[in-house]
């Protein structure tokens, strides 16, 4: 009796691990390349933090859905060039079996690399770079465009500022897509608030010395001098405005785009009174608050920028698709991670439009007086929601070809 007992534990132990290994066996081997800026501009908001980001999405994959599964993650820096990027994007896809690439950080790798993925029909997610072409003219059935873009950080941004006096704008801007498109979507912004813009100009990315633009941004007298620029360029303009007296002087500050990474570069002191609009803070509740503890243990105890946790959310959601699937073909689980609901501690009321825009509530924040911070990261005040529905360019202007008019 106790060997037939035996016996029958055994086989049923048995038939559980064949189970378990026929399960994984029907799920095909997973690589994701996380393609970022590793050591320019954009390196402290995304670079090796969105490579923890996706490690900390694997082992929660692991855990569940993807129990069993083979998943390996790889990483590159594309030194903000689209050369660079599309020639690794390439190589990837290629010869060493990429099935998806997240982050990217720079408009003009991502547009390159978009293309890239559409010819190779597999998934790429957007979590660092802003420009809305990713979704608009540029748009393909297996990019998704994650966490924001110049058009979500515009409306917010610009109404606050508009309807609280800022009348009259004047914008530094970065001279290549992303900041192109971040001057122009909130330019349209302000104008359609009954809004003027006094002027504009344009520096070279990672530019060190911003006196000139300050000075042309103060000889313009416009109300609010409009940072359209990202990463270390924000930390330098900020810092280089406060020496030059631009509040002081009585004109507004405002950062069109900044991270947590650049708040902490700054310190409260130079960031204080600042407003802008972000898809992600670390204090929000208490998922956004246990999640961004796992973050800070596994990368040098340092809190989660927007970036790194749209890499978390959308490397989470790929390998869902994929566990559910059963595919990596790439038109295959972009149709899934579509139909899919987006359940993660990042995200709030989010869901995949057919252009690839996830759109998702995004917030005004203000950076606290030095004199308000309970100290360590607290850094900033929540002002207002801005509902998902609200905060992305509606679909109906969408000139996507894959939306349907």
């Amino acid at each position: 009796m106790k060997l037939h007992a035996r016996g029958l534990a055994a086989g049923l132990c048995l038939g559980a691990v064949l189970g378990a290994s026929a399960q994984a066996a029907d799920k095909p081997p997973v690589k994701i390349g996380i393609l970022t800026d590793m050591s320019g501009t954009y390196a402290a908001m995304g670079g090796a933090g969105s490579v923890a980001a996706a490690q900390l999405a694997i082992d929660d994959c692991l855990a569940a859905e993807c129990k069993g599964m083979k998943i390996e993650l790889v990483s590159a820096d594309n030194q903000n060039k689209a050369d660079v990027g599309a020639a690794r994007a390439r190589e990837w896809f290629d010869r060493d079996g990429v099935t998806a690439i997240a982050d990217l950080t720079n408009s003009a790798v991502a547009l390159a690399v978009q293309g890239i993925a559409r010819e190779k029909n597999k998934v790429v997610m957007f979590s660092g770079p802003a420009t809305t072409a990713l979704t608009n003219k540029d748009c393909s059935p297996v990019g998704f465009h994650w966490m924001f873009d110049t058009y979500s950080q515009s409306a917010g941004g610009a109404k606050a500022t508009v309807r609280s006096g800022g009348k009259s704008w004047f914008f530094i801007t970065v001279d290549y897509a992303f900041g192109h498109s971040l001057e122009a979507d909130t330019a349209k912004a302000v104008r359609a608030l009954g809004g003027t813009v006094a002027g504009s100009v344009r520096h070279p990315l990672n530019a060190p010395d911003f006196a000139s633009y300050l000075l042309q941004a103060q000889s313009s007298k416009a109300q609010v001098v409009a940072l359209a620029n990202g990463g270390q360029d924000t930390v330098n303009a900020v810092k280089q405005a406060r020496e030059f007296g631009i509040v002081a002087g009585g004109q507004r500050l405002v950062s069109l785009l900044i991270f947590l990474s650049d708040l902490r570069a700054l310190g409260l002191e130079n960031a204080q009174g600042l407003s802008y609009v972000d898809g992600f803070y670390w204090d929000y509740d208490d998922a956004t608050r246990q999640w961004s503890s796992r973050f800070e243990k596994a990368f040098r105890g340092l809190k989660p920028t927007m970036t790194q946790a749209g890499v978390y959310s959308s490397v989470l959601h790929y390998l869902r698709a994929v566990a559910a699937t059963g595919s990596t073909d790439g038109k295959t689980v972009a149709d899934k991670m579509r139909e899919l609901p987006i359940k993660d501690p990042i995200m709030r009321n989010a869901s995949i439009r057919p252009d690839g825009r996830v759109i998702h509530d995004m917030y005004l924040y203000e950076v606290k007086k030095p004199g308000e911070s309970k100290g360590g990261w607290d850094y900033s005040k929540l002002v207002a929601t801005i509902p998902a529905a609200e905060a992305f360019q509606p679909l109906a202007d969408s000139t996507c070809p894959l939306v349907k008019k």
